[in-house]
């Protein structure tokens, strides 16, 4: 990290990379301030109080995980030292960042050691104190309560980690009013944080398309992987990922969250498999999420078109639907609409749609919610805030949010159709589904696996930006995959 100079700093890892201004904090820390004072029940002289991420080693061992911060204190700090602490004056805005006090020999095996003054040009906030002088500079403050942060992240299921120290017992502590703010801060998105979001966008898109390029029946999953992850490092200084990556081929491709280490993309290609890879790079923590499904061999068959044509529309008619005020579960609906009457076309369902979409047929084939929320967590946060309720439907209640889309908001668009062994045989033995499904035609699919088309997209004033750039159309796919084997032709005539 480097400041661009001292009165700007700015996170920034090379000049071919983005240099994000620590501005973008600060005004995120403001944004926080005006909503808490516009909350009739945040005392005046409340002082937010926030604890960063920990460094941690690898269960009993001293291996250091590599660090990567919390992501409510990145929102508001931007800062990617551990074992760190916020607070900010809510009246006023001044930001404090209290920092490790570190002993002598952390020079010795980690480096420098930086006083505080450092830090305050680092990440341009207003005071650096060192974190075991906590108690006695929020004493100091004399604040009429401290705000920590404790609420739900409905994605996961747990609860944010609420700030500790020595001496909190001493204040008057409220952890239930920051919570709700800060996330519906984090839902709506600044110009600053876009930028930031087109940028790890636009690298990610660039490293999808050299996968596309690069990939060859007979080569490994995980060698995909490892070349998506290589070009969004050497070209976005793009060290983490925002989640483990999918690299689904053939039946694989089916899997929704294959890669784990049970099943760790360590597939051989097969000319004729379906490949569906989802992964996405971070930098400075704002992250992204963009799947491909394309034909191993570069060459789609008429089966494949099918599928993918299928969920391409699903894509493309949510695309055109979406702006503010319109409500996700109705965007959801209509790509299944799509994918259900493509489905129908293509001869592997009969009957009428409307009645498919009574019996909820479509989470058959797209189990999964149409999209979430985009930002420092690949899963954002703000999904079912008080008063959003989860519709307890098939495909409905895994929807990541029902609310109703307003301008600022990140999401991902990313229908999918999956040929699901189990899903599949529930459904035939399901008489209210089986009077929907051609047999003969989805026991020809059962080995097919899955396709998804998945974007990121910005609600503007008027519809949305999209901030995803690779190729969607059968053509456009084609065309780029034969343009990878013909710089391979042209190499070995070089050698030759």
């Amino acid at each position: 990290m480097a400041a661009a100079n001292r009165a700007q700093p700015a996170f920034c890892l090379g000049e071919h990379t983005l240099s994000v201004p620590m501005e973008l904090h600060k005004e995120n820390r403001k944004r926080l301030c005006e909503r808490l004072r516009a909350n009739k029940n945040v005392p005046k002289n409340s002082v937010v109080v926030i604890q960063g991420g920990e460094s941690a080693t690898q269960y009993c061992s001293d291996k250091e995980l590599l660090f990567r911060q919390e992501s409510y204190f990145q929102w508001m700090f931007g800062v990617a030292e551990p074992d760190s602490y916020g607070a900010i004056d809510v009246d006023t805005g001044m930001g404090i960042l209290f920092i490790p006090k570190l002993p002598e020999s952390y020079a010795t095996w980690m480096g420098k050691i930086h006083p505080p003054e450092h830090f305050k040009d680092k990440y341009g906030v207003d005071k650096v104190k060192f974190v075991e002088d906590i108690a006695t500079v929020l004493k100091n403050m004399n604040p009429s309560k401290l705000l920590t942060l404790r609420g739900l992240n409905t994605d996961s299921g747990k609860h944010c980690r609420e700030a500790a120290f020595d001496g909190i017992g001493d204040f008057t502590v409220d952890n239930k009013l920051l919570h709700p703010e800060i996330m519906e801060c984090r839902v709506i998105k600044t110009d600053m944080e876009l930028e930031v979001l087109r940028y790890v966008n636009r690298i990610s898109s660039e490293a999808h398309k050299e996968v596309m390029k690069s990939i060859r029946p007979g080569m490994y999953e995980y060698q995909m992987e490892s070349a998506f992850q290589h070009y969004c490092y050497v070209n976005g200084g793009m060290r983490i990922m925002s989640y483990t990556c999918i690299c689904g081929s053939g039946f694989n491709s089916s899997i929704l969250h294959y890669g784990h280490a049970g099943a760790p993309n360590s597939k051989k290609i097969q000319d004729g498999d379906m490949c569906l890879f989802d992964m996405g790079a971070e930098y400075h923590c704002y992250t992204s999420d963009i799947t491909c499904s394309f034909p191993a061999n570069g060459k789609f068959t008429e089966d494949q078109k099918k599928i993918y044509n299928a969920v391409f529309k699903a894509s493309r008619a949510v695309m055109q639907a979406v702006r503010p005020g319109v409500s996700w579960v109705e965007m959801h609906k209509l790509a299944e609409r799509q994918i259900l009457e493509e489905l129908k076309r293509h001869g592997l369902l009969q009957g009428e749609v409307d009645d498919m979409m009574k019996v909820r047929l479509g989470a058959v084939f797209m189990p999964h919610g149409l999209g979430h929320f985009m930002g420092l967590d690949v899963h954002d946060v703000g999904g079912y805030p008080e008063g959003v309720q989860r519709i307890d439907e098939p495909g409905l209640r895994h929807l990541r949010t029902a609310r109703t889309l307003q301008e600022g908001m990140v999401l991902t668009i990313e229908p999918g159709v999956y040929f699901i062994e189990h899903l599949l045989n529930g459904a035939l033995n399901t008489p209210a589904h089986a009077v929907f499904l051609v047999r003969d035609e989805i026991e020809r699919f059962r080995n097919f696996g899955g396709v998804r088309i998945e974007d990121d997209i910005a609600v503007t004033s008027d519809g949305m930006e999209l901030l995803t750039d690779v190729p969607r159309t059968v053509e456009e796919i084609e065309a780029l995959m034969a343009s990878g084997r013909r710089q391979d032709g042209a190499a070995q005539q070089t050698k030759a």
